[in-house]
């Protein structure tokens, strides 16, 4: 893959400030920042941090001949902490390769510290096609999803259906913003109507008014464009308020196992979402989650799933140099594909944004499977040059038009 002139520029800027070195400090040395209190922290949490310690592991606790090292923050759901927390990371500790699942305001602000830097930055849990498009780095990768895939599958599989007339319930934030924005592109691009939309502040408690305005709207979709905790509080008062029972279809935005877990089979049965990740659609995915959930108590998500994969990515990167400069490995890291239990043959595109094969599933009715585990299944694959925006689209300044 050719890298843009962009790109190369830019990392050869880099590179005259600052001679490559083998392995600094003779430590690689990740950062994980991820959310271990908060609305995110069943989705990414402990378990996103183990999924980067168990490919430490993997890799056998060295590379390159140097020891490997991971340290962990919480980054409490707030910008200025996960800001300061990269900062210092960077300048005190010595961090190679961020990798975060985070909120994407906070995702953006880490990938710009790490551009400024001159530091890796990966985005696992993060959604905003912002961090590939207008805040794009030369040395930001985003792995796992984003919410124009998220839009495309879900979005599209809803509309196609004859479902045409969407309402909104958004998390009032960058990431829910993208997200309605994303699905309402397709929604009307295959001809459907949003019909309105209404934000609701990060962490909310109380969805009933937002609900009531969503069933008094004449809507066949009511959509929540939100995730973690406030998209299962959602979930559960939408059951409550009768939704589904007054006729009206609910789409779940962003969907992760964690919150299937939460909602029960009784509540979720019959949601309709796209994902990176699931646990159970091949031998090899299955024998990771198992060997996961021995250590964390559940199967992982998508983010803890695509996190693991990340950090292999990076260190087979730092193998194969010998060096743990960003430019080197960064630029070896889109020369090189992946194939693992998370992807096959993805690869990594010059604004950033990981290509992989996106799934289409649908949570099983209660008594459907023999294992609890198993709450969803897999409709169908979505190939990665038709889950994620095309090249030719993006506003990233280092894609060569």
């Amino acid at each position: 893959m050719k890298f843009a002139t962009g790109f190369t520029a830019t990392m050869m800027l880099w590179a005259s400030t600052a001679m490559a070195q083998e392995i600094s400090n003779d430590t690689v040395k990740i950062g994980a920042m991820v959310d271990m209190t908060g609305v995110y922290s069943a989705n990414g949490g402990t378990g996103a941090v183990l999924g980067a310690e168990m490919a430490v592991e993997d890799f056998g606790g060295k590379v390159a001949g140097k020891q490997i090292e991971v340290i962990s923050a919480n980054y409490q759901n707030r910008v200025d902490v996960a800001s300061n927390l990269a900062r210092e990371w960077i300048d005190r500790d010595g961090v190679d390769m961020i990798i975060e699942s985070t909120d994407s305001a906070a995702a953006i602000a880490i990938q710009n510290i790490g551009k400024e830097k001159g530091v890796m930055t990966i985005a696992a849990g993060s959604a905003s096609t912002a961090l590939t498009n207008a805040e794009c780095s030369p040395l930001g990768i985003h792995y796992v999803y984003d919410t124009y895939a998220l839009a495309t599958g879900t979005g599209s599989a809803i509309v196609k259906s004859g479902l045409t007339d969407w309402y909104f319930i958004t998390a009032d934030y960058a990431f829910g913003h993208s997200l309605e924005e994303n699905t309402a592109t397709v929604v009307k691009d295959l001809g459907g109507t949003i019909v309105g939309s209404v934000r609701h502040p990060f962490k909310a408690t109380d969805y009933s008014s937002f609900i009531l305005q969503a069933q008094t709207s004449g809507a066949q979709v009511v959509a929540f464009a939100n995730a973690g905790t406030d998209f299962s509080t959602a979930l559960k008062q939408a059951s409550e308020f009768g939704v589904v029972q007054s006729g009206q279809t609910v789409a779940g935005m962003l969907v992760f196992l964690t919150d299937l877990y939460a909602l029960g089979l009784d509540v979720a049965q019959g949601l309709t979402y796209t994902t990176g990740f699931y646990w159970n659609y091949s031998d090899e995915t299955r024998e990771f989650s198992k060997r996961f959930k021995d250590r964390h108590g559940t199967m992982p998500t998508m983010i803890q799933a695509g996190i693991y994969s990340a950090v292999t990515h990076y260190l087979n990167g730092v193998e194969a140099t010998g060096t743990d400069d960003a430019v080197t490995v960064r630029k070896w890291m889109g020369e090189n594909k992946i194939n693992d239990f998370f992807a096959k043959d993805g690869y990594i595109r010059e604004d950033g944004r990981m290509m992989h094969t996106m799934y289409l599933a649908q949570v099983r009715a209660p008594g459907e499977s023999d294992d609890k585990d198993d709450v969803s299944k897999v409709l169908r694959d979505i190939p990665a040059e038709d889950a994620f925006m095309p090249l030719a689209n993006s506003a990233c300044s280092l894609v060569k038009k």
